[in-house]
């Protein structure tokens, strides 16, 4: 197997705008959501063709940022964890969106600005509602009050996921195009 110098590349620039998009905006309430994750996760599933390495895209961009996080928060220069409790759910769900990008292809820019806003919706749905709906969680009551209660107290935190998506998704095309293919613009799968 022939190493790609391009595609890890492309890796490694995900991984940055990652970790540093948390470092930025994950401590101000006002950009909390404004995140490049859902952007890569619904990239990978729509533009790499290798099925494997479009679940390990954003997977490891998440991964690599999340230890850094955590990195600087033992180190005491981060407020919160990078490595939390439901982790493991939140990295399933992403999962859904690089499904969601494997159906909608990138053919056409009807279909990424689609898949821009049905993926953030997805992963507000089944997150608040996985939140919601966990034993443990105490701050809403297990009723149709307490699930419109979490969906509202998380609407912030999806607009800011669907702004970034919007943005980050043609910032991804143009950077995957420039670094792997060597051409400027946003080229379709």
């Amino acid at each position: 197997m022939k190493f790609n110098y391009k595609l890890v590349t492309f890796t490694l620039l995900l991984v940055v705008v990652t970790t540093l998009s948390k470092l930025f905006f994950s401590t101000k309430l006002a950009w909390s959501g404004f995140s490049p994750v859902i952007a890569i996760a619904l990239f990978a599933g729509m533009m790499v063709k290798n099925k494997s390495a479009s679940f390990i895209l954003p997977l490891l961009s998440l991964f690599i940022s999340d230890l850094a996080i955590e990195v600087l928060f033992r180190m005491k220069l981060f407020p919160f964890e990078g490595l939390y409790t439901y982790q493991l759910l939140n990295y399933t769900i992403l999962l859904f969106t690089t499904l969601l990008g494997w159906a909608l292809k990138g053919k056409s820019y009807t279909s990424i600005i689609g898949g821009s806003v049905a993926a953030p919706t997805l992963f507000f749905i089944l997150s608040n509602f996985a939140l919601w709906a966990t034993p443990a969680q105490t701050m809403y009551t297990k009723d149709a009050s307490g699930l419109a209660s979490c969906f509202s107290a998380a609407l912030p935190f999806y607009g800011h996921s669907l702004v970034a998506t919007l943005f980050f998704l043609p910032v991804f095309a143009f950077a995957y195009n420039a670094i792997t293919k060597r051409e400027k613009g946003l080229l379709l799968a």
